[in-house]
């Protein structure tokens, strides 16, 4: 594991994934899951999450804490940043972040390599908002392709990729039919699948579209 980007970890470390309607923490010494917890939430993330993590081993407590930035839920993205600052200030530990489509595919690269199909590019199609899904495409060796997208789905249906993951992946492939569908959520117990390069010392949210409203005074308001 990386403590940040390039650095070794060998520590504990705590992962909050919350930016989707699933839910998810995992507890991890190096790179060994010593616990975990994923649930189909919906809604009700910011009830659910402490609890999860106050149930770990040693309530979670680790010297590094990853939270997943999004796109997702604009709730369930801020719910997990906040947690994951709280708990860092109070334990003194590092904070970094990753891209919820980064997982989503790392996931797929995994299940795919487990049928014996080796390392392959991945696309990510994942629920966005206003009717639009969020998708990114993946090399073989988990960097991205291009950059994060929120499109309407005939314009989504235009990935290339064979291999489409995540939870419009079905649609997607519907579609255009044609390719293979990973119905993947992101988890944080796959944590480990990440490639390094994939966390990020910047934990800003990830915004999958422009922001569609404006605060008082013209500033844009925040859109997931």
């Amino acid at each position: 594991m990386k403590g940040t980007t390039g650095e070794a970890f060998d520590g504990r470390t705590l992962v909050i994934d919350s930016a989707t309607e699933a839910c998810s923490v995992a507890l991890f010494d190096g790179e060994t899951l010593l616990a975990g917890d994923f649930r189909m939430l919906g809604r009700g993330h910011a009830e659910a999450l402490v609890p999860m993590i106050a149930a770990l081993p040693d309530r979670g407590r680790a010297g590094r804490i990853v939270v997943a930035l999004g796109p997702g839920s604009f709730t369930g993205v801020r719910v997990g940043l906040a947690a994951g600052r709280a708990l860092a200030l109070a334990w003194g530990s590092n904070v970094l972040g990753y891209s919820t489509l980064s997982l989503v595919a790392a996931i797929a690269r995994d299940q795919m390599a487990g049928e014996g199909a080796g390392a392959v590019p991945i696309g990510v199609a994942m629920t966005g908002g206003h009717g639009e899904w969020f998708v990114q495409a993946f090399a073989a060796d988990g960097t991205p392709g291009n950059s994060l997208a929120s499109l309407r789905p005939d314009a989504a249906a235009e990935m290339v990729e064979d291999v489409i993951a995540g939870t419009q992946a079905e649609a997607l492939v519907a579609a255009r039919g044609s390719g293979t569908a990973l119905p993947i959520w992101p988890d944080a117990r796959a944590f480990p699948l990440l490639p390094p390069k994939a966390l990020s010392a910047d934990i800003r949210p990830l915004y999958g579209r422009a922001p569609d409203a404006r605060l008082p005074g013209g500033r844009p308001g925040p859109q997931v």
